[in-house]
């Protein structure tokens, strides 16, 4: 009597669809990731807890050596408040992300909050996440 079934089970493993698996998750994390990438100046900022909301604001950045950008541009410090009333006019809500390397003196961030209060403008301190 043979008692062996007639199916064999052949022991090789089929790669092809887990390498399509990984390379479609490589293109998504890939797309995915030009999406996050902000369009700013690059400060190191001070670390504290909380999150801030993603609206459309403007972002005012203050360098280590004293420059100012309002989102990319490079303003004076004279020209600043000017340059922000232009800026914000269009908007119901004036929203001002305020970036300033965490080596900048506190008056330097002061200076811009004080442009922000005189306008009427809100003002949103970014700073990086605790880890």
């Amino acid at each position: 009597m043979n008692l062996r079934g007639r199916n064999k089970v052949t022991p090789e493993f089929n790669m092809s669809s887990m390498t399509d698996i990984v390379f479609l998750l490589l293109i998504f994390f890939m797309i995915a990731s030009t999406l996050v990438t902000t369009s700013a100046i690059d400060i190191l900022l001070p670390k504290a807890s909380g999150k801030t909301e993603n609206k459309k604001s403007v972002a005012v950045s203050i360098k280590e050596n004293l420059t100012f950008y309002i989102d990319q541009r490079l303003v004076g410090e004279s020209m600043l408040e000017n340059e922000l009333i232009t800026a914000l006019a269009s908007q119901e809500e004036p929203t001002i992300v305020l970036r300033a390397d965490k080596s900048v003196a506190v008056e330097h961030v002061v200076k811009v909050m004080d442009i922000a209060n005189r306008n009427k403008f809100k003002v949103i301190l970014a700073v990086r996440p605790n880890d």
